[in-house]
C-alpha cells in the first residue's frame, strides 16, 4: 500500500491520497490465471469409436410388404386385390402368420373410411400374432 502526495490543495498544505495500488495485485492474478491455463490438460477434439466393420458383401435383403387397403365404404384390398369379405382377410392373415419370415403388413386406411372398418381389421391382425404392422397414409388426416 503506497501513499501518493498530491500538489498542493487550497490551504497551501499538500493533499495526501490514501488509495490502494492495484498494480501488483493484477500482475499477481495474471500470473496466476497463466499457469492456470498452462496446467490445464489438452483437450482432444476427436472422439475415438470402435466402428463394426462390414465384411458382407451381399446387400441386405428387402422384407416382403403387404399392402392392406381398407376403403371409404369398408371394402378390404390386399395389393391391390378386392377381398370378398373379412373371411378372405382371415384366411390369408392365417397363412402369414405360419411362414417362417413374416412380411411387413401396411395398412392404408382411406381418410372417409369408418373407424370400425380399421379397427376390425387391427383386431384380426393382432389376433393373428403379426407384430410388423405399420399404418401407412397418416398424412392424410393432417
Amino acid at each position: 500500500m503506497g501513499a501518493a502526495v498530491n500538489p498542493v490543495g487550497k490551504s497551501g498544505d499538500p493533499e495526501v491520497m490514501v488509495e490502494m495500488n492495484t498494480t501488483p495485485l493484477i500482475d499477481v492474478m495474471l500470473v496466476l490465471l497463466i499457469m492456470l491455463i498452462i496446467t490445464i490438460p489438452i483437450q482432444l477434439h476427436s472422439v475415438n469409436l470402435n466402428l463394426p466393420i462390414n465384411n458382407s458383401q451381399t446387400p441386405p435383403i428387402q422384407p416382403e410388404i403387404v399392402r392392406i387397403q381398407i376403403a371409404a365404404d369398408g371394402n378390404i384390398f390386399w395389393n391391390d386385390e378386392q377381398l370378398g369379405d373379412h373371411a378372405a382377410l382371415e384366411q390369408r392373415l392365417s397363412t402369414l402368420a405360419r411362414l417362417a419370415t413374416v412380411p411387413e403388413l401396411h395398412v392404408r386406411p382411406d381418410k372417409a373410411a369408418r373407424y370400425e372398418h380399421v379397427i376390425r381389421v387391427m383386431a384380426e391382425i393382432q389376433r393373428k400374432g403379426l407384430t410388423k404392422v405399420g399404418l401407412v397414409g397418416s398424412e392424410q388426416f393432417l
